[in-house]
Formats: structure tokens, sequence, C-alpha cells
């Protein structure tokens, strides 16, 4: 028998009658992707697929609502008390368990947050009567909890019938049962709430019921909120509670933390860049020592060394990932195969989910791929070799080369530098981006291994790219720092963000900002952090997110932190030696900022001249990433990724 390099990981595990090939699970995530009628589309069957093809032994299937009349929190929403969505979940089952991986369905619902979308709010009930989003949501009627369970152990048979080879039961995040256990709002006076025993009663009975219905050998998974997270809420004491009482009818307890319903710890359930890998795994291992049933940890996991000492240290049973599985979803099958150094590394940068709230599905910053599961599947046609030249080697070149040379092509990929990775590189040693350094080198480390021709220090020239013979180019050569007309702005004591990014030793000790979007409002709370005193000054009215508006949510705690100053509607008129004169934006009014030291982060020109002067260099031109239109990483990667793939399908 071959030895593998991580044998906890990937030793099989019992639940319920079931047996899991390895401890990696994908855990629960939403696509909201839907038809009219609520049912999942093949474009939502492939995502889940793909997490199956990639090796995870279980995949979950986030949002499957137990009620479609009182418990779907937006206006679509797969629900399990409809027969005719069998069809379609009965296809989604067996396309994601024919690759060896068990399907769960992730049972939920919003409780109090249900039908609030809706132009006209449809019902909702709460614990107790109150305001909630702005509207009235009376207390849950003795009957209606009745009823309530009821919904929840016929979803769970539902399930099992048209295919889940698992439940799992979401009892935290804010979401119904979770309402149920938190003593900020659960104040019934009745049985069935105050005091924590009967706080847990509704939640107990769902899952009686739950068991009624699916059978003693069904494996069911509890997902809890171990803890609030948040002053005022509940601690770990009453998340082993919670679990103690739920133990005798689950096979699994999953701990997450933190509520939907508070913005502070949003990017604690979903940690963000600012998090360590693993922050919340201690929660399972608290929970681990009190029961006896298997125990599932989840919160930035990704690293297989991590998820092995977790494992073998006995802090959990399984490990749970999600935006790790997004960013690289075959994360399961090289690790298994001792490729850690393959993997794509995720960036806790909730650019995935920031784009499925308003569109339904997902994108990833690092992988290009996400979001065309089906596309990529069914292509078949193999292109004709070209030879293909790519200038430049930060992120949309490095792609691009990849992708070229994994279709056949013969690339020579050219960098002007002595190290591949672009003006990213400067990023790479800020504390809390160091991921996308470990993203740089592992596109290295691909390209190193691959067939493509990479010549560092080699500055391209329009004669030197038409002497090459290549049947394509393609540019990557980036942008510029925007400079716009600003009395001042040349001035000593100004600084570009990428030069302070790479030594912070050239700001002061007080630092103006020029521009608010993610690049200045992020290196604001680096040299924040360093102890710098930091104001920053942006035209709009908010962080200028570029779509990533989730990842705005653990900026705002980091700026709380750092003390960062962030003065919107305040335009730039000139830089003094002393600071910056600036305008309100709203009001006209003049206002006068002092620092040591003014950096611009006002943007990123494209190299449009540039990369134009290679049009005619070979038959087929390409521009891609910056150099097209200034974008984001995922942005960039998926252009690249895109054009490349066209490349040789039209000849």
């Amino acid at each position: 028998m071959k030895s593998i390099k991580y044998p906890r990981v990937f030793e099989p595990i019992r639940l319920g009658h079931t047996l899991f090939k390895n401890r990696i699970f994908a855990a629960p995530t939403g696509f909201r992707d839907f038809t009219s009628e609520d049912f999942i589309t093949p474009d939502g069957i492939a995502y889940y697929e793909r997490k199956a093809l990639g090796g995870a032994a279980s995949v979950c299937v986030g949002e499957t609502c137990v009620s479609g009349a009182y418990g779907k929190h937006g206006d679509q929403h797969l629900v399990l008390d409809d027969p005719k969505a069998a069809n379609s979940l009965g296809r989604l089952c067996n396309t994601v368990q024919r690759h060896g991986a068990v399907c769960s369905a992730e049972l939920q619902h919003a409780g109090w947050a249900a039908n609030r979308h809706w132009s006209e709010p449809g019902p909702a009930y709460a614990p107790v009567e109150g305001e909630h989003d702005g509207r009235f949501v009376p207390a849950m009627p003795e009957e209606m909890i009745e009823a309530t369970i009821e919904q929840w152990g016929r979803a769970a048979g539902f399930a099992k019938r048209v295919g889940f080879g698992m439940v799992t039961v979401h009892a935290g995040h804010g979401w119904q049962l979770h309402q149920w256990l938190s003593p900020l709002t659960n104040t019934r006076k009745d049985r069935w709430g105050g005091s924590l025993e009967n706080r847990m009663r509704l939640p107990v009975a769902v899952l009686q019921a739950i068991r009624r219905y699916v059978g003693p050998s069904y494996p069911i998974e509890v997902r809890i909120s171990g803890s609030e997270a948040y002053d005022g809420g509940y601690g770990i004491e009453d998340g082993i509670e919670f679990a103690k009482a739920f133990e005798p009818y689950i096979d699994l307890v999953h701990v997450s933390t933190g509520n939907y319903d508070v913005d502070e710890v949003f990017t604690v359930t979903h940690p963000s860049m600012f998090l360590d890998e693993g922050v919340n795994v201690h929660y399972a291992a608290d929970v681990k020592k009190r029961v006896r049933i298997p125990v599932a940890a989840i919160g930035s996991l990704g690293d297989p060394e991590q998820l092995e000492e977790i494992i073998a240290s006995g802090k959990a049973d399984v490990v749970e990932m999600a935006r790790a599985l997004i960013a690289d979803p075959d994360l399961p099958n090289k690790a298994r195969q001792g490729r850690e150094e393959d993997i794509r590394p995720c960036q806790r940068c909730l650019n995935c989910f920031s784009v499925l709230l308003p569109t339904g599905f997902y994108t990833c910053s690092v992988n290009p791929e996400q979001g065309y599961d089906i596309e990529l599947r069914g292509e078949t046609a193999k292109p004709e070799k070209q030879r293909v030249m790519v200038i430049g080697g930060g992120p949309a070149g490095m792609q691009a080369a990849l992708t070229c040379v994994r279709r056949g092509h013969e690339v020579v990929l050219c960098e002007k530098g002595a190290r591949l990775g672009g003006v990213l590189r400067c990023e790479e040693k800020t504390p809390f981006k160091w991921r996308v350094g470990a993203y740089l080198d592992y596109m290295e480390r691909q390209l190193a291994k691959s067939a493509v021709d990479v010549r560092l220090n080699t500055e391209v020239t329009p004669e030197y790219a038409s002497a090459a013979g290549a049947d394509v180019v393609v540019a990557a050569l980036g942008g510029r720092p925007a400079v716009p007309p600003i009395p001042g702005i040349a001035g000593k004591n100004v600084a570009g963000v990428t030069e302070v990014y790479a030594d912070a030793s050239l700001a002061g000790g007080s630092v103006i900002i020029l521009g608010g979007g993610l690049a200045g409002t992020e290196l604001g709370i680096y040299l924040g952090s360093l102890g710098k005193s930091v104001q920053v000054l942006e035209m709009l009215d908010r962080v200028s997110d570029g779509g990533n508006f989730l990842h705005v949510k653990a900026l705002n705690l980091e700026i709380k932190k750092y003390g960062v100053v962030m003065n919107f509607n305040t335009k730039a008129v000139r830089v003094t030696d002393t600071g910056v004169v600036a305008e309100d934006t709203v009001t006209g009014e003049e206002r006068v900022f002092t620092a040591d030291t003014v950096i611009n982060a006002l943007g990123v020109l494209p190299l449009h001249d540039e990369a134009k002067a290679f049009f005619d260099c070979a038959a087929q031109f390409h521009v891609v990433g910056d150099c097209r239109a200034a974008a984001n990483l995922e942005r960039a990667v998926s252009n690249a990724f895109h054009v490349a793939r066209d490349i040789g399908r039209y000849c």
C-alpha cells in the first residue's frame, strides 16, 4: 500500500451507516441561480459536482429551505416542501454522489427574517414579538411551533427520499433555530424560552422529528454557532450545552460561530484576510472535549498540514471548508497526492460572496474556472497548436501562459523584471496580504513545472516580438499609477501606494492617503498597524469597494481597530509641503489636512498605448488584465483565462 502524507485527514469516517471516504467536507454554500419555480439549474448542479470531482468526501448543498411559505429569506430559494422539486434535486444528488461523495442538504429556516425581501413582506414569526428589519413580527403561537417542528421533520424525510445522503441542520448564524437558542432573542415566558433548558426545547424537538422521519442509521449533522462571538452574545459554554443536548439525536456536530444579523461578526463567521488560518477551530476543540460524537471544525481552513494537525491532535474529527474549495475544488485530491504546492490559495477576500448575493452565482479572484463548470466540463474541441508570446509576468500574464500551454500551445512568457508576479509583489510582505504572495508563488511554481519558456529581465519591443515569429501575442503589461493634475502631487513628500507597500519606511509618522479604494484603505490599515497616524481622503461617500462590498465589513473593523480616519466626500485640490488642501464635495468648504507624507492611491491607468504597439506583431493579438482595463484580481485572471482558452479554436 502506498503511504500518503496526511493519513489522518484521509482516513475514512463513519457517520450513521455511511462511510465517508475522508475527513474533508465541503461546507454548505448556497447557489441562488434558480428557475422561476425555485428548482436548481444545470449550472447549480455543476457547481456542486465540481467539488465532488475534486475529492471532498461530502458536498453540502446550502440553504435548502424547510418551508416555502414561512422560511425563505430571499425571493428565490431551494425548497423541500414542494414535491415538484424532487426531479431536479434528485439529479443533483445523483450527479454529486456518482463521484464518490455524499451529497448533504443544509436544512434552513429564516425565522423572523423570512419573506423580508418582498415588496410587500410576507409572513414571519419570531420567538417573541418585536420589530425586525423595520417590520413588526409576531411571536410564534403554540400551534405554529408544533407545525414548524413537523415541517423540519418532513423536509428531512423529503431530502432523504430524493437522494441526499445526509442532512445538515442549520442551528447557527442567526437563523431560526439559533433565534430560539440565543438568550438575547428568546425571552419567552413559557416552556419554549427563557432558561437554557427551555431555549433548547424547540431545536431538540426539531432533531427528534428529523430522526423520526429519516430513521436511526441516516447521518444527521448539526451546525451550531459555538459562540455568538460578540459582546452580549452567548459564549462557548452555552455552545457546549447545545452540543450535549443535541448529541443523542445526531452523528456530527459542526461548530461554527457568529450571527448573520450582527455586522461585526460577519467576517468572523466567514474569516477575512485579517484573521489567522483556522481562527475558529478552538470552538470545535472546546466542544470536542465535552461530547462523544464526532465534531467538525470550520473557519479559514485549507492548508493540508493544518488540517492534519487538527485531526491528529484531537481538536476535531472532520474539517470543513467553503471558500477554499471555491478557490481550488481539487484541494482534497492534490493533498492526498502530496501535491500541496499545487493548491491554489484562497485569498479570504470575500469576492465570491460579494458576487453571489447580487448575481446568484460565484466567481473567484484566483480561480477563473469558477462559475463556468458546465462550459469547461463539456468542452471537447482540441485547439490547433499555436506559437504564443505573452508579454508581462503579472497574474494575468501568468494565467494566460499556463492556460495556453495546458491547451497544447508553444508558449513564451517575457517579463521585464527579475521576478514574476507583477505589481502585486509589493503587497506580499504586508501581514494580512501574505496570501497574495502565496498565490503568486503558486503560479510561479506552476510555470516552472510547465513547458512555458519563461524569460525574465526581458523587456519586449515590437521588433523583438515580431522577430520571435509568434502566431499570437498576448499583451499583459498592466498599468501605471494614476497621477491626476493636482498641484504639488509630484512633491518630495509624496509617495506612491506601491512604493509604500514595498517599503513602509517611506511613510512618516503621520500620513494622508489620497484615495479610499481597497488599495488605499488596506494600505492605511497596514500603516495604522505600524503605529502611524493615518487619514484617508475619498471623493465618494463610502469606501470604493470595486464590487467587493462584503470585504468592506472586514475593513471597517480594522479601520476602527487602528484608528484610521476616513474622510469621505473629500477631494484633494492641492498638495503642500505640510499636507493637503481639500474640498468637501457636499458643502464646498475647504479643509486643511497636515501630515509628514502624502500617498497617492488614486488608481491605475492601463498601459493602452504600450499594448497597442504590439498589435501588428503577430496574426493574432490580445490584451488582457490591467492593460485592457483596470480591474481587480478576479477580473484580470478570469479575462486572461478565457481569452487564452479561445486561442487556436478558430484557426
